[in-house]
């Protein structure tokens, strides 16, 4: 069950049933600068939590308060001008894969947040029931759950479309922190039928330079280990454009004994991060089968 309060005009998740974890709406996009204002106003809230976390912003790797805390991590790419990406941080098959897009047609830009845009989002992610070999949790969504879901921090959001013909195959969001000093990729989508013309690789060289010609001086793609999964083609794909993992503290507040038991005993991680690697991918691989399995006719070209 989630609940969402706002405190010190911040918008707090609250999430959980037997331990209660708040964080920011937006963790991971936003960040504290005076986290014991959010903690005092947490306690006074009337809400149950019993953890509160929150994550630093970079580049402070090193801890910066006295709270409880964890080693989390970004994929960062450390941006100065694109053509330093382009010739020194990432490889030759990169490259090659950004510059196919152009040569097939795909071009890539900025766009506006308009409603010509929400109706392409709303197409792309209703292309397939599976992303990845998951779900796809937006595939089936009409037009306004689309523009609700796509509209937050509209005031720090950056778009940018793939087209093809005119049409959008691909799109990216990008959500500038308070202070313009990282963009965490917030939405990374392209088409499945279109994914011969690389739009994806070609989505990403334009979020470099957006940030390039913005100041913004890194571009997270969301983690790049999740758990104890150290290996994979997302983490491979991250590696070749120029991602690095940097590990950055996260902080859990316990503001009850139930958190601060919880906290002592792990109970805040996901079960998934007890799995060894080589298991965990034996479970996945089962995992992508099943789902390929029930929604094959789905997925299957007409």
């Amino acid at each position: 069950m989630q609940s969402i309060i706002t405190v010190d005009d911040k918008e707090i998740r609250i999430a959980g049933s037997l331990i209660k974890t708040a964080r920011l709406e937006g963790d991971r996009y936003e960040f504290l600068d005076r986290p014991e204002t959010i903690i005092e106003g947490l306690q006074k809230s009337g809400s149950r939590i019993d953890l509160f976390t929150f994550i630093q912003r970079l580049p402070e790797t090193s801890p910066k308060y006295t709270y409880p805390m964890e080693w989390d991590n970004f994929a960062a790419l450390r941006v100065s001008t694109f053509e330093h990406w382009w010739t020194q941080q990432i490889g030759f098959k990169a490259r090659n894969k950004a510059k196919q897009a152009e040569k097939k047609g795909v071009t890539v830009r900025e766009v506006a947040f308009d409603d010509a845009l929400v109706r392409g989002i709303h197409q792309v992610y209703n292309e397939s029931p599976l992303r990845q070999g998951l779900p796809n949790v937006h595939y089936g969504k009409n037009i306004e759950a689309i523009f609700h879901m796509i509209s937050t921090f509209r005031n720090r959001a950056i778009f940018i479309g793939a087209f093809l013909d005119g049409a959008l195959i691909g799109f990216i969001k990008l959500v500038h922190d308070e202070t313009c000093t990282q963009a965490g990729l917030m939405h990374i989508i392209s088409m499945n039928r279109h994914r011969d013309k690389a739009p994806t690789n070609a989505l990403l060289a334009q979020a470099v330079r957006s940030c390039a010609e913005r100041g913004i001086s890194y571009l997270v793609y969301a983690n790049f280990v999740y758990g104890n999964k150290q290996h994979g083609s997302l983490i491979d794909f991250k590696e070749r454009n120029g991602f690095q993992k940097i590990d950055i503290p996260r902080y859990y507040v316990p503001l009850t004994g139930i958190g601060r038991v919880a906290f002592q005993l792990g109970l805040h991680r996901r079960l998934a991060d007890y799995i060894p690697e080589s298991l965990g991918t034996k479970l996945r691989e089962i995992r992508t089968a099943w789902y390929k399995r029930k929604f094959q006719s789905a997925t299957e070209p007409s």
